[in-house]
């Protein structure tokens, strides 16, 4: 598997359960292998917020399906980026305090847009999915929204995912108050901004937003729909290419 990274452990037994597993994977390697190959042969090998592997529910790993699944998603009045006649549309169900999340705009994002977005070939829809097991994913969504109101929307969308990737590996511990200031940062009024985020103005959007990407067969982050076929997981970008060169080169 290309670029593979190991998946986060988000709970305070994150060490103990690590030394517990490989302890377990050593006395049962054959058992794994043929478990873990069923799971990538079908596709469904990503953790997710609520029912997922068994293993541990508040992680994402980066592999996924790619392509086999098939949906009708609905875009209405989402941020996007891009020509929005192109032939090849892409919406994207992100969490903004999801590491992987912050993986895709970090390795795969840039070389999208430009070869791709700016080139007038994709358009790229952004719709949030924050998981539960995030505190800060909420605020977030609805702090991008509130930008959006100025203008600034993917100011503050590439804003939040720098700032998090300043402050460490994985998941990132911050505010309100650093969410409030990363967006003076790029350029708000303060004033209108902090009103529309304390008011939780853009709530329902947001959770419009989970529900579509739930109905559609979302179960994780960051998950991706390229002209309907579903990719689950920050796939290196050879992936995203592959799957949008076929529908270009379809009549």
């Amino acid at each position: 598997m290309e670029d593979y990274k190991e998946p986060e452990m988000q709970n305070d037994e994150s060490v103990s359960v690590k030394k517990s597993f490989w302890s377990f994977a050593e006395k049962n390697f054959l058992g794994l292998s043929i478990m873990f190959g069923a799971l990538v042969i079908s596709g469904s090998l990503i953790y997710t917020n609520g029912g997922g592997s068994g293993i541990n529910d508040k992680a994402q790993i980066q592999q996924g399906t790619q392509g086999n699944v098939k949906a009708d998603v609905s875009v209405d009045d989402d941020p996007f980026l891009g020509n929005k006649n192109a032939k090849v549309t892409i919406i994207e169900f992100s969490d903004y305090q999801c590491p992987f999340c912050r993986t895709f705009w970090k390795e795969s994002f840039g070389q999208l847009k430009e070869e791709y977005i700016d080139t007038g070939k994709v358009k790229l829809v952004y719709r949030d999915y924050p998981l539960s097991f995030h505190a800060m994913a909420m605020p977030l969504a609805q702090a991008s929204e509130c930008a959006d109101d100025q203008g600034k929307y993917w100011g503050m969308h590439d804003k939040i995912f720098a700032e998090q990737e300043k402050l460490g590996q994985g998941t990132v511990q911050f505010t309100v108050q650093d969410i409030k200031r990363w967006a003076s940062e790029i350029g708000v009024d303060k004033g209108s901004f902090n009103q529309c985020l304390d008011s939780a103005k853009y709530k329902a959007e947001v959770d419009k937003d989970t529900a579509d990407g739930t109905a559609a067969g979302v179960n994780g982050t960051p998950s991706f729909f390229i002209n309907g076929r579903l990719t689950v997981g920050a796939q290196p970008y050879s992936v995203f290419k592959s799957m949008i060169e076929e529908e270009l080169n379809k009549k």
